[in-house]
């Protein structure tokens, strides 16, 4: 019971993971218009990773995407890849978990069979985590820099005046999804990987090899040995010489006095 519970909630984390990253890429508010030194606009921007939006005071808003991909950052390029890459483990993870639940029969499928799946997908779920989060970071640390650089410019001048006037962008709201959404996809994986160990078959039994003792009565004599079962006449013995070994057939056994030892 407790690993079937675990695997259920390691599935709909990963489940909410995955849908806050697939939110996260598709919104347009990664990056928007910082207001702190101008909060009274008429015109307000905000950027994505696939287009830029400016929304006027009357309300409306237009958004123009990217028509380039060479033009672009590569630190742009490279947070694309990384959530998209994100969101396809995420969907081979969820489909490879849903099979290997313990209350989903398939077959003849046994617990080793489902206990490996498992492990994948919490495998596969915990890389797509580590994807949206280091992708979310990496566009959080870009904001960060051009911030910076832009408030130096701003305010480069004898005695702190303003010299020119420069869009800043701060965090946007697909940040903090994709964090959110990042971090409850690495714990489903997790969580994944837990249940493996209880799908696991007990492999403490230990194979034991019983001893029985042979019923054959051996004689020895000075020419070797005469092994024989004593059921009949007809019976085949084997005698072993010093030259080699010769197996004949004795229509009747005559007792010699060597066959007393």
């Amino acid at each position: 019971m407790a690993t079937t519970t675990c695997q259920v909630v390691g599935l709909l984390l990963a489940l909410l993971g995955l849908a806050g990253c697939i939110a996260a890429t598709g919104m347009d508010m990664w990056s928007t218009q910082d207001l702190y030194d101008n909060p009274v606009t008429s015109v307000f921007q905000y950027e994505g990773l696939w287009r830029s939006c400016v929304q006027q005071s009357s309300g409306f808003t237009e958004c123009r995407p990217y028509f380039t991909i060479l033009g672009l950052p590569a630190m742009l390029q490279a947070v694309r890849a990384l959530m998209i890459v994100g969101i396809v483990l995420g969907v081979i993870g969820i489909l490879v978990s849903i099979f290997a639940l313990k209350c989903i029969r398939i077959g003849s499928m046994d617990d080793s069979a489902k206990a490996k799946m498992t492990l994948t997908s919490g495998i596969m779920f915990i890389i797509s985590g580590i994807c949206a989060i280091i992708g979310v970071s990496v566009f959080a640390n870009m904001l960060v820099t051009n911030f910076w650089m832009s408030t130096a410019n701003m305010y480069s001048g004898m005695g702190g005046m303003v010299q020119t006037v420069q869009t800043r962008y701060t965090f946007g709201a697909a940040l903090f999804v994709g964090w959110v959404a990042g971090g409850l996809t690495l714990i489903g994986g997790v969580m994944m990987c837990i249940a493996c160990r209880g799908l696991t078959p007990d492999e403490s039994n230990f194979k034991a090899v019983a001893y029985h003792a042979s019923g054959h009565n051996v004689g020895y004599k000075p020419g070797g040995f005469k092994a024989s079962t004593g059921f009949g006449s007809n019976v085949r013995n084997k005698k072993i010489y010093d030259g080699g070994a010769r197996i004949e057939d004795d229509e009747q056994s005559h007792p010699t006095k060597f066959d007393y030892v």
